[in-house]
């Protein structure tokens, strides 16, 4: 394998674990350490590659500074198609706690979710999203404007709430769990006695 495409199968992983924020070419200077200016060639030649391969569904996307790879919006029927009939499996429990937290601490940031669960949560927000469960509902002020994520009106539906002033307290005096404080597992025990979740019924996510 030569230089170069090791450095493009670097570069395409970085930007898979990165999800939605992306990455800038800065940053991906730094992840492997290579001059910027080369970055940018190859991230030319990488959407010059997505574009060309037919069979592809993804290709890359230049938003505010930050790479992203995106599915081609000529599959976006079909990506609807998944969002209106999930797999019929249970949430993980890394998908559980991260909806958790956005459903009752909502708008708030990946780095926020991470700092409150201790672990990266790339992956379960990238699945909470494709199920529809949570969305982008803006970005936060500052450097790097990170996105700022929130359920959406399925996840209403699938919970039967009205609204999500319908969540049910997490602590039994009515007043919100203070994550700080390291109630992180009287949260989660709460939030799953709530919306007890299976491979059976209506509520699986």
């Amino acid at each position: 394998m030569s230089n170069e495409h090791r450095l493009i199968g670097m570069i395409e992983s970085f930007l898979f674990i990165a999800g939605d924020e992306g990455l800038t070419a800065n940053h991906l200077s730094v992840l492997t350490d290579t001059d910027e200016e080369q970055i940018e060639e190859l991230l030319k030649k990488m959407l010059e590659s997505y574009d060309n391969r037919m069979e592809s569904g993804i290709t890359l996307k230049l938003y505010g500074g930050a790479y992203r790879l995106v599915t081609k919006a000529e599959y976006a029927d079909d990506i609807l198609r998944l969002l209106e009939n999930p797999a019929p499996k249970s949430m993980t429990q890394a998908s559980l706690e991260v909806l958790a937290i956005i459903a009752y601490k909502q708008p708030v940031t990946r780095v926020e979710i991470d700092d409150l669960r201790g672990v990266k949560s790339d992956g379960p927000i990238q699945t909470l999203v494709a199920k529809g469960l949570i969305m982008e509902k803006g970005r936060l002020e500052g450097s790097g404007r990170p996105i700022l994520y929130g359920t959406t009106d399925l996840f209403l539906d699938r919970f039967g709430l009205k609204s999500i002033d319908d969540l049910p307290p997490l602590a039994d005096n009515d007043e919100s769990i203070d994550f700080e404080s390291g109630d992180t597992d009287l949260f989660m025990t709460k939030f799953q006695e709530a919306f007890e979740m299976n491979d059976e019924g209506g509520n699986d996510a």
